[in-house]
Protein backbone atom coordinates (compact mmCIF):
# COMPACT_ATOMS: atom_id res chain seq x y z
CA UNK A 1 0.00 0.00 0.00
CA UNK A 2 2.91 2.56 0.91
CA UNK A 3 4.65 4.21 -1.51
CA UNK A 4 2.66 4.68 -4.26
CA UNK A 5 3.24 8.86 -4.35
CA UNK A 6 0.62 10.18 -6.01
CA UNK A 7 -0.70 13.30 -5.80
CA UNK A 8 -3.84 15.26 -6.35
CA UNK A 9 -5.63 17.82 -3.95
CA UNK A 10 -5.10 20.92 -3.85
CA UNK A 11 -8.43 22.71 -5.66
CA UNK A 12 -8.11 24.99 -3.36
CA UNK A 13 -5.78 26.70 -0.87
CA UNK A 14 -2.67 24.79 0.91
CA UNK A 15 -0.62 24.24 -1.69
CA UNK A 16 0.54 20.33 -2.00
CA UNK A 17 1.83 20.35 1.49
CA UNK A 18 0.44 17.11 3.22
CA UNK A 19 0.79 15.04 6.61
CA UNK A 20 1.62 10.95 5.39
CA UNK A 21 0.65 8.63 7.45
CA UNK A 22 1.54 4.62 6.06
CA UNK A 23 1.01 1.46 6.64
CA UNK A 24 -0.90 1.47 9.81
CA UNK A 25 -1.76 -1.55 11.16
CA UNK A 26 -5.03 -2.87 13.13
CA UNK A 27 -6.47 -5.25 14.29
CA UNK A 28 -10.64 -4.93 13.50
CA UNK A 29 -13.85 -7.00 13.08
CA UNK A 30 -14.90 -5.60 9.82
CA UNK A 31 -16.50 -7.61 6.92
CA UNK A 32 -19.69 -9.42 5.70
CA UNK A 33 -18.80 -12.96 6.58
CA UNK A 34 -19.12 -14.02 10.10
CA UNK A 35 -15.92 -15.13 10.71
CA UNK A 36 -14.74 -12.05 9.78
CA UNK A 37 -16.73 -10.43 12.27
CA UNK A 38 -16.12 -13.08 15.33
CA UNK A 39 -12.14 -13.88 14.68
CA UNK A 40 -11.06 -10.41 13.05
CA UNK A 41 -8.16 -9.61 10.98
CA UNK A 42 -5.73 -7.20 10.15
CA UNK A 43 -6.06 -4.11 8.25
CA UNK A 44 -3.94 -1.61 7.21
CA UNK A 45 -4.24 2.26 6.76
CA UNK A 46 -2.78 5.10 4.58
CA UNK A 47 -3.51 8.52 5.20
CA UNK A 48 -2.57 11.74 3.42
CA UNK A 49 -3.82 15.21 5.06
CA UNK A 50 -3.68 17.92 2.95
CA UNK A 51 -3.34 21.19 4.78
CA UNK A 52 -0.63 24.10 4.66
CA UNK A 53 2.35 23.18 6.45
CA UNK A 54 4.41 27.05 5.98
CA UNK A 55 3.68 28.40 8.93
CA UNK A 56 4.52 25.26 11.62
CA UNK A 57 7.60 24.77 8.81
CA UNK A 58 8.78 28.60 9.41
CA UNK A 59 8.18 28.28 13.60
CA UNK A 60 8.86 24.87 14.68
CA UNK A 61 6.13 25.13 16.64
CA UNK A 62 3.44 22.26 16.48
CA UNK A 63 0.26 24.65 17.49
CA UNK A 64 0.82 25.23 14.07
CA UNK A 65 0.34 22.28 12.55
CA UNK A 66 -2.00 19.05 12.84
CA UNK A 67 -0.20 16.13 14.73
CA UNK A 68 0.20 13.16 12.95
CA UNK A 69 -0.84 10.84 16.31
CA UNK A 70 -4.22 12.89 16.51
CA UNK A 71 -4.88 11.29 12.92
CA UNK A 72 -3.68 7.95 14.16
CA UNK A 73 -5.72 8.08 16.48
CA UNK A 74 -8.70 8.62 14.88
CA UNK A 75 -8.02 5.85 12.07
CA UNK A 76 -7.19 3.36 15.30
CA UNK A 77 -10.48 4.11 17.26
CA UNK A 78 -12.18 3.61 13.55
CA UNK A 79 -10.66 -0.09 12.73
CA UNK A 80 -10.37 -1.26 15.89
CA UNK A 81 -13.91 -0.19 16.91
CA UNK A 82 -17.30 -1.25 15.89
CA UNK A 83 -17.56 -3.94 12.98
CA UNK A 84 -18.79 -2.94 9.72
CA UNK A 85 -19.93 -4.49 6.75
CA UNK A 86 -17.88 -2.62 4.17
CA UNK A 87 -14.60 -1.19 4.10
CA UNK A 88 -15.86 2.18 2.54
CA UNK A 89 -17.71 2.53 5.52
CA UNK A 90 -14.57 2.19 7.74
CA UNK A 91 -11.98 4.41 5.25
CA UNK A 92 -15.31 7.02 5.43
CA UNK A 93 -15.51 7.56 8.71
CA UNK A 94 -12.04 7.85 9.54
CA UNK A 95 -11.78 10.60 6.78
CA UNK A 96 -15.49 12.27 7.81
CA UNK A 97 -13.97 12.41 11.18
CA UNK A 98 -10.43 13.78 10.19
CA UNK A 99 -12.11 16.54 8.32
CA UNK A 100 -14.67 17.58 10.99
CA UNK A 101 -11.96 17.59 13.88
CA UNK A 102 -8.96 19.40 12.01
CA UNK A 103 -10.31 22.29 10.12
CA UNK A 104 -7.06 22.88 9.09
CA UNK A 105 -6.80 19.95 7.02
CA UNK A 106 -8.44 20.85 3.11
CA UNK A 107 -8.72 17.11 2.25
CA UNK A 108 -7.61 13.42 3.35
CA UNK A 109 -7.18 10.56 1.12
CA UNK A 110 -7.94 7.04 3.33
CA UNK A 111 -6.46 3.84 2.22
CA UNK A 112 -7.74 0.90 4.01
CA UNK A 113 -6.51 -2.78 2.95
CA UNK A 114 -7.21 -6.37 3.82
CA UNK A 115 -4.35 -8.20 3.31
CA UNK A 116 -5.61 -11.25 4.50
CA UNK A 117 -8.61 -12.16 2.24
CA UNK A 118 -10.21 -15.34 0.99
CA UNK A 119 -9.54 -15.52 -2.58
CA UNK A 120 -7.81 -17.86 -6.00
CA UNK A 121 -4.53 -16.17 -6.29
CA UNK A 122 -1.84 -14.66 -4.81
CA UNK A 123 -2.24 -10.62 -3.54
CA UNK A 124 -0.55 -7.83 -1.32
CA UNK A 125 -4.32 -6.82 -0.24
CA UNK A 126 -7.72 -5.93 -1.31
CA UNK A 127 -9.06 -2.76 -0.29
CA UNK A 128 -10.50 0.52 -0.61
CA UNK A 129 -8.98 4.58 -1.35
CA UNK A 130 -11.28 7.50 -1.16
CA UNK A 131 -10.58 11.04 -1.08
CA UNK A 132 -12.89 13.52 0.71
CA UNK A 133 -12.55 17.38 0.25
CA UNK A 134 -13.56 19.92 3.00
CA UNK A 135 -16.79 21.25 1.40
CA UNK A 136 -16.44 24.86 1.47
Amino acid sequence: MAGDGEEEPPATGGGGDKLVLRGLQFHGFHGVKQEEKKLGQKFVVDIDAWTDLAAAGDSDDISHTVSYTDIYRIAKGVVEGPSRNLLESVAQSIAASTLLEFPRISAVRVKVGKPHVAVQGVVDYLGVEILRRRQA
